[in-house]
């Protein structure tokens, strides 16, 4: 094959705008539609707000509006507002900012200058206004150019910064935003904020009592001992132990951004609470003893933080400051005074610490056995595993495309072959289910060791002690869309929901959709995931398409299947929000009360007419 000629003509420089856009994903992680709630989406709405946090924390500006409608948002705040001369630098220049004045803004989260270009350069309409002392200037955009830029005029608007954009469905195909998604996002600035008001289309988000509230709101079940709730400066914590689940879970911050992937201060906060705990009860306790069930909440502010990405889901800082001690030592000073000062002060407390503690050593003292055996038989898997078709790229490893690997779970050898022959295999994995799995609700965790599949689908994962080396960011559920399909999906969330909330929690489970129907003539072909789907591909075509009816996954071809887990995958997100109730969930579906459900669907069956055919 003939080569190239390799010259000067070779050699490109990109603007900035056109280089944002060329490679989008050095700057805001993966695209998505919006199922995830790290699609590029919600981080350039992530970026609209944090300028608008940082002027709160330096004491301008108690109140953010925000709204969204019909894929337009808008950020409003009160702060002094950007100077007027320096607008366009702010949104439209690289490497321009207050930030780099570490005297203004020290402990900031967009610290490169790049946050609201990229909004800008991503947005098929982008507009920013300033109002500053009695004036206002404004300049809109498209993706990244100039549209019109409005002279300074005088304003009566309080002062402050509104930015508005339209993210470009060019680059974010069919995306949408899911309002459970920003609502999580924006009571995570709430707690972290106390004293900030946000108003998200028109409805309230504050918290009084920062991460104490955040633990409140989305713990699950009861918990064994009051929430332990310690600020310092630079640093706040929460943390208690659940009565029902088994792993850990964890949500943690540095200067406001959430590091979902956790970082140096994480690990420096699971190693501090062990270091004390083990001090104050003068017992060497397995450190896995000690932070079974725990649910905790970390926020700390460190001086021009290293985040591992763009996106700064990872602190990769060893030190709170040029000057500073390392975050290690910083964690560790507090939690070893301000924690062993709160045990002494609350006996109660420690008592049933230490209780849940030497219960949670006898009962991994009882499975050791058990998980030794699941390990080897892991292992041994793991040489020649036939239920995992693994991908190159992994979540926990650092590969640019991290964000986009999969894990695909189905039911059976023909839907598993399917996907395998039509996936990515560098970033698409397949685990294949034999039957059902087994109903895991109320069991304990000695199940997911002695049942084959459960420990297979855990060791695939990498799940086994926490989050924070997980291979896939995307567990997808692949289960046929009938009542077969239906009941392994149940089974399977009531396995992730029971033993790995956060697992859930943190936005990693989905189900795929799988079309129905393919309606099609010579021309075109429209694959339909409901009925209504179908009527409106049949009045599209016209006159007698053809139409098939998919009965399962293993009716699809692989090269059909490309059409559906490649660009154009359809991904519904399970989401637990602070509403829901898991224990109580579960309960109901998978619990043994089969005639309550049996009486509530006879009660509650509505059954809808048929539609009148359509005439072609």
């Amino acid at each position: 094959m003939a080569q190239g000629k390799y010259t000067e003509d070779s050699i490109r420089s990109l603007d900035w705008k056109d280089h944002i856009r060329f490679r989008p994903g050095m700057y805001i992680g993966k695209l998505g539609d919006g199922s995830s709630i790290d699609d590029g989406i919600y981080v350039l709405l992530k970026e609209a707000i944090d300028n608008s946090i940082d002027e709160f924390t330096m004491g301008f500006g108690k109140t953010i509006e925000i709204q969204i409608k019909e894929k337009t948002v808008t950020v409003r705040d009160y702060g002094r507002g950007i100077p007027l001369g320096k607008v366009l630098d702010c949104v439209a220049k690289i490497n321009t900012g207050a930030k780099y004045d570490s005297e203004v803004f020290k402990k900031s989260v967009g610290l490169n200058g790049v946050g609201t270009k990229a909004v800008n350069a991503l947005s098929s309409y982008f507009r920013v206004q300033s109002v500053r002392e009695g004036k206002t200037k404004v300049i809109e955009f498209n993706k990244g150019e100039i549209l019109k830029d409005h002279a300074i005029v005088n304003s009566e608007e309080s002062d402050g910064t509104m930015i508005t954009f339209h993210a470009d469905d060019g680059i974010f195909h069919n995306f949408h935003y899911l309002t459970e998604h920003v609502e999580r996002m924006l009571w995570n600035y709430a707690y972290l904020n106390a004293g900030l008001r946000i108003k998200f289309n028109g409805k309230k988000i504050e918290s009084e009592k920062g991460l104490h509230d955040l633990l409140e709101r989305n713990i699950n079940g009861p918990i064994l001992y009051p929430i332990i709730h310690l600020r310092g400066t630079d640093i706040e914590l929460a943390m208690t132990h659940s009565m029902q689940q088994y792993s850990e879970e964890y949500y943690s911050f540095v200067n406001g951004q959430h590091t979902t992937q956790g970082g140096t201060h994480l690990l420096a906060f699971r190693e501090a609470v062990v270091k004390t705990l083990r001090e104050f009860y003068k017992k060497n306790f397995d450190a896995a003893d000690i932070r079974k069930s725990i649910v905790a909440a970390i926020s700390i502010k460190v001086q021009e933080p290293i985040f591992e990405s763009q996106t700064k889901t990872k602190l990769g800082s060893q030190e709170m400051g040029p000057e500073g001690p390392s975050v290690r030592t910083f964690i560790g000073d507090f939690i070893k005074t301000e924690l062993d000062n709160y045990l002494h002060k609350n006996q109660p407390v420690a008592e049933e610490l230490l209780r849940k503690i030497v219960q949670s050593e006898e009962e991994r003292k009882a499975m050791s056995g058990i998980e030794k055996l699941a390990r080897e038989r892991a292992k041994r898997a793991s040489l020649h595993n036939k239920k995992l078709r693994d991908c190159k790229s992994h979540y926990n490893g650092t590969d640019e495309r991290r964000l986009e690997t999969t894990l695909f779970i189905t039911e059976g050898d023909s839907a598993s072959g399917s996907i395998t022959k039509a996936r990515d295999p560098n970033t698409q994995a397949v685990f294949s289910l034999k039957g059902k799995p087994l109903n895991s609700y109320g069991l304990t965790k000695k199940i997911v060791y002695e049942n084959e599949e459960f420990s297979l689908l855990q060791s695939a994962l990498n799940i086994e002690n926490g989050m924070e080396d997980l291979r896939y960011n995307n567990v997808v559920i692949a289960t046929d869309a009938d009542v077969d399909g239906m009941h392994i999906r149940l089974l399977l969330m009531t396995f992730f929901m029971q033993f790995f909330p956060d697992l859930v929690k943190n936005g990693h489970l989905y189900i795929l959709e799988t079309p129905l129907f393919r309606v099609r003539n010579k021309k075109e072909t429209i694959y339909c995931y409901s009925d209504a789907e179908r009527q409106n591909a049949i009045k599209k075509l016209g006159v007698r398409p053809e139409i098939t009816r998919f009965k399962g996954l293993g009716e699809i071809s692989p090269d059909e299947f490309k059409h559906f887990i490649d660009k154009n995958i359809r991904l519904q997100p399970v989401i637990v929000t602070h509403e829901t109730n898991i224990e109580q969930e579960l309960r109901y579906y998978m619990g043994k009360n089969s005639q309550e459900r049996q009486d509530d669907i006879i009660e509650n069956l509505v059954v809808e007419k048929e539609e009148a055919p359509i005439e072609l």
